[in-house]
C-alpha cells in the first residue's frame, strides 16, 4: 500500500522533533529532602589515604603455588605512616593487581579505625549477620511448627486407639460372660 524504503523512514525519523516538555514544578511535598543519605543506602566506599602518608614495598610470597611464588616480588606490603596499619597482599601473581587490592584494604581499615560502627564494613557485616539471624529465625520457626505439627499427629493417632482398645474392653466382657445355670 505505502511504498517507503528506509532510507526515506530514516529521514522521517530524523526530521520528527517531540514537542517540548513543560517546566516541571515542584511542590513542597516533592521537593528534594537534605538527608546525607536514605537509610537502605551504605556509606560510601573509603578513598586510599596519599601517596605521602604511605610507605609501599615488595616482597616475596609464601604459601601455597610452588617455587615460583617464592622466587617474586609480587606481594604488596604497605604501611600507613600516622596511623602504623600494616596491610599485605599476594592474593594474584600481579603486582599491580595485589598493589590495588592492598590499597582498597588499606583504606577500609583506616575506616575502619576512624569510623568505628558507621564504617562500611561494619554497616555490611552487621547486615550480613542481621539476614542470617533472621534465616535462622525462620528456620527454627519452621521446624518447631513441623514438630508440633507431628506431636498433635502423634496424639489424634493415640488417642484414637486408646479409644478403640476401651471399646474392645466394653465389649468384650459382654460377649464371654455366661448365663447363670
Amino acid at each position: 500500500m505505502f511504498k517507503h524504503t528506509t532510507k526515506s523512514i530514516t529521514t522521517l525519523l530524523r526530521s520528527y522533533h517531540p514537542p517540548p516538555l513543560p517546566p516541571r514544578v515542584l511542590s513542597s511535598s516533592t521537593a528534594p529532602t537534605t538527608q546525607s543519605r536514605p537509610k537502605s543506602s551504605l556509606p560510601p566506599r573509603p578513598k586510599p589515604p596519599p601517596d605521602s602518608e604511605i610507605e609501599e614495598s615488595y616482597l616475596k610470597g609464601s604459601g601455597p603455588g610452588g617455587q615460583k611464588i617464592n622466587k617474586t616480588c609480587s606481594a604488596v606490603q604497605l604501611i600507613h605512616l600516622p596511623t602504623g596499619l600494616v596491610v599485605k597482599s599476594q592474593a594474584t601473581r600481579s603486582r599491580s593487581q595485589n598493589r590495588t587490592i592492598a590499597r582498597r584494604l588499606l583504606a577500609d581499615k583506616i575506616d575502619a579505625l576512624r569510623n568505628g560502627d558507621e564504617s562500611r564494613a561494619a554497616v555490611v557485616g552487621l547486615r550480613k549477620k542481621k539476614r542470617a539471624d533472621s534465616a535462622a529465625k525462620k528456620s527454627r520457626r519452621k521446624y518447631r511448627k513441623l514438630r508440633e505439627e507431628e506431636e498433635l499427629q502423634e496424639q489424634q493417632q493415640s488417642s484414637s486407639t486408646s479409644d478403640a482398645d476401651a471399646q474392645k474392653k466394653t465389649i468384650a466382657p459382654l460377649h464371654c460372660t455366661s448365663l447363670p445355670v
